[in-house]
């Protein structure tokens, strides 16, 4: 990520990572090693849990995440910062929307590829005769 040659501008529509999500926001300010961007859509829900211990949920905090608000400042430092190329900004609630319905279908996934790994190995246990 990151832009390359140059530094993003006042108004520049931008895609950026804050704190394990992902943004499309519109640069209000510049000028030092960081930006102040406005959320304008979200097209990734931050992660829950800890994140040095992904997918486990016996950590002693297990941290709840919510998404960035529409129009919220964030400062962000400029190598997470890239210019937006997905055409039309996306409405706020709708993005949100879109975001955590990704994020949920990604946990079904892993549901059910737990189940289905835990089904084939206990067959396994029985096969090995333990």
């Amino acid at each position: 990520m990151g832009f390359a040659q140059e530094m993003p501008q006042v108004g520049d529509i931008v895609k950026f990572s804050y704190k394990s999500g992902t943004y499309v926001g519109e640069v209000a300010e510049t000028g030092s090693p960081r930006a102040v961007v406005k959320v304008l859509a979200v097209l990734k829900h931050p992660d829950q849990g800890d994140l040095h211990n992904p997918y486990n949920p016996d950590v002693p905090m297990f941290h709840e995440r919510r998404a960035l608000s529409h129009t919220e400042k964030a400062l962000v430092p400029l190598r997470d910062i890239e210019p937006y190329r997905g055409g039309e900004v996306p409405d706020y609630r709708a993005s949100l929307l879109r975001a955590l319905e990704s994020e949920l279908e990604a946990l079904d996934r892993l549901r059910r590829w737990t189940e289905r790994a835990s089904s084939q190995l206990e067959g396994l246990k029985r096969d090995y005769n333990l």
